[in-house]
């Protein structure tokens, strides 16, 4: 007895949909070692680019473009702010940026990144150093990490800045710049304060006005 025509049509849905599967495991079983390849052939295409640019940059491969320079290695001055603990209040840190170098926008961010974790490096990292005050850092961290910016007119401001910080013992940072992009090297150009509480900070920068 010959076979119908439903009966056919079916053999034939089944022989499509086994032909199919078939292709669809191959595929499968050969995407992986194929996109692990393709992985490390980008990974080592990025290497060699990375590598390129540290040989045009020269043998210290520090300098960076435009806002993102960095800034030169200085002593830190450790100073030890553990009476301001029992001063109750909002804890922050200000960014005091001068105002005569002309930076642009994005080295003034750089700048500031790099105030910023200056002084959380010495307030917070290690337990060694004279600046070392962790209570004071989790007030700071617990609430925000409440950050202001403003503005200072020169350099001799920013030292008076400085020092009344130190006699109030207030965690501060002077950032210097390496000098690879706008500014000349070593200019002072951010003050880092805190943190802090904001009644001690306000005694140091309540004049200056909001960057």
């Amino acid at each position: 007895m010959q076979p119908s025509i439903n009966s056919l049509a079916t053999l034939f849905g089944i022989a499509a949909v086994s032909l199919a599967s078939g292709y669809y495991l191959g595929q499968v079983s050969t995407t992986g070692p194929l996109k692990k390849h393709h992985v490390k052939d980008i990974l080592k295409r990025c290497k060699a680019k990375a590598k390129k640019e540290q040989e045009m940059q020269g043998s210290d491969s520090e300098g960076y473009e435009d806002g993102d320079d960095e800034e030169d290695e200085e002593d830190e001055v450790e100073i030890n702010s553990l009476s301001l603990n029992d001063i109750p209040g909002e804890v922050r840190m200000a960014l005091v940026i001068r105002q005569d170098l002309g930076m642009q926008k994005g080295k003034v961010a750089a700048q500031c990144c790099h105030a910023a974790l200056a002084c959380y490096r010495l307030i917070a990292t290690d337990p060694s150093r004279e600046s070392y005050n962790l209570p004071l850092t989790e007030r700071w961290l617990s609430h925000g990490q409440a950050k202001i910016t403003l503005k200072c007119p020169d350099k001799e401001t920013m030292d008076e800045l400085f020092a009344k910080a130190l006699s109030l013992g207030v965690n501060s940072y002077v950032v210097h710049d390496a000098g690879r992009t706008q500014i000349a090297a070593g200019s002072a150009t951010v003050l880092g304060l805190g943190p802090a509480p904001k009644a001690v900070l306000d005694q140091i920068t309540g004049e200056l006005k909001l960057y």
